[in-house]
């Protein structure tokens, strides 16, 4: 059984990295299109690609009939879903648009790492995730990574109100990975089809309110296609990661994301790197290590907690069935957990959000 949850940690590790490659990937991608639409049009465009995608997904599962393994979103989900949407969808990208429009591009790139800092110390402060020494070190190493990176030269503006807009944007953001948590145990394509398809509409509703107009047919297509799998899937991912790591870890992971850009970024525009790249490689490299090493072991109690989300029968799920099981696993449905006090590994997932004295 803790072997099984060994896997299921090293799984979320992947689900995160993953979900930060694709995001990554997206960037460089979309930077070829920014010349054929308007950036707030464009924004607007990979998230309605990221929902449009998703809904399709759903739809198609749905017409071949496959069997729901994933628990439905409840109505007590809504309140931290809209939060999210509304954080993550709507003022967070409304915020970066002003910024951008008034802030050097050296400064926005240093704040728009302010998310992954935002993200753990809102888990760590608000929602009580635990951190330890070796955690808070990988983190610190990560973001230092992704500040070399961006760094190109001295920001010569001190904190205008452009700056201000996008700390708030990642403000935004952060708050959206942390209300996300909440609803990482219901289907992570419902989550995330209703994320973009609910930004999407709205962004693309303001560029044309500011009188832009939609790109040609080609270019339309392939932002919607880089928003389905750098938005969608990538979110998909990451609401996955969130069960088994916690917000605090799976941001930090997520944070690698602007290396893989850069990466990809060589490839695309024939860039030549410096130290400083590889510099920022070896820091994030540092981090992730300290990351996936991490050994947290200690007596800990579950209280009794009664919820619905896809499992296996192992230490934490020892539960009878009110209904006929043909004994497969994964699988999904209402149950309760019993008290129980035991050691083993385990990250701040859905079922260790216990104090640490």
């Amino acid at each position: 059984m803790k072997q099984a949850a060994s896997h299921d940690h090293t799984r979320g590790i992947l689900q995160a990295l993953a979900a930060a490659c694709l995001f990554g990937l997206s960037t460089p991608l979309a930077k070829i299109l920014t010349g054929a639409m308007a950036p707030v049009m464009l924004a607007g465009l990979l998230y309605a690609g990221s929902g449009i995608g998703l809904s399709l997904w759903i739809l198609l599962r749905k017409m071949r009939r496959q069997p729901m393994t994933e628990a439905p979103l409840m109505r007590r989900d809504v309140p931290w879903l809209a939060g999210a949407v509304l954080f993550g969808g709507v003022l967070g990208p409304v915020l970066l648009m002003l910024g951008l429009a008034q802030t050097p591009a050296s400064t926005a790139s240093l704040l728009l790492n302010l998310e992954a800092v935002l993200t753990a110390v809102l888990a760590w402060v608000v929602f009580r995730e635990n951190v330890d020494r070796r955690v808070l070190l990988g983190m610190l190493a990560i973001v230092a990574g992704t500040l070399l990176l961006s760094w190109q030269h001295p920001a010569s503006v001190v904190f205008p109100w452009g700056a201000l807009a996008i700390a708030g944007a990642c403000l935004c953001w952060a708050i959206d990975n942390n209300l996300t948590r909440a609803v990482a145990g219901g289907d992570p394509l419902q989550t995330a089809a209703i994320k973009g398809g609910v930004a999407g509409a709205i962004n693309i509703g303001l560029a044309l309110f500011m009188g832009y107009r939609f790109p040609a047919a080609l270019p339309l297509l392939a932002t919607g296609l880089i928003g389905f799998v750098g938005y969608g899937v990538s979110l998909v991912l990451f609401v996955l990661a969130l069960r088994g790591l916690g917000t605090a870890r799976t941001g930090a992971y997520f944070s690698t994301a602007p290396f893989v850009g850069a990466a990809l970024s060589l490839l695309l525009f024939a860039e030549h790197p410096g130290l400083t790249f590889w510099l920022a490689g070896a820091l994030m490299a540092l981090g992730v290590w300290l990351h996936v090493s991490e050994r947290h072991v200690h007596e800990h109690t579950h209280d009794a907690l009664a919820h619905n989300h896809r499992h296996r029968h192992d230490d934490h799920h020892q539960h009878p069935h009110d209904f006929p099981w043909n004994g497969e696993e994964p699988h999904t449905h209402p149950h309760v957990h019993e008290p129980l006090i035991h050691s083993h590994r385990h990250y701040p997932d859905s079922h260790h959000r216990h104090r640490h004295s």
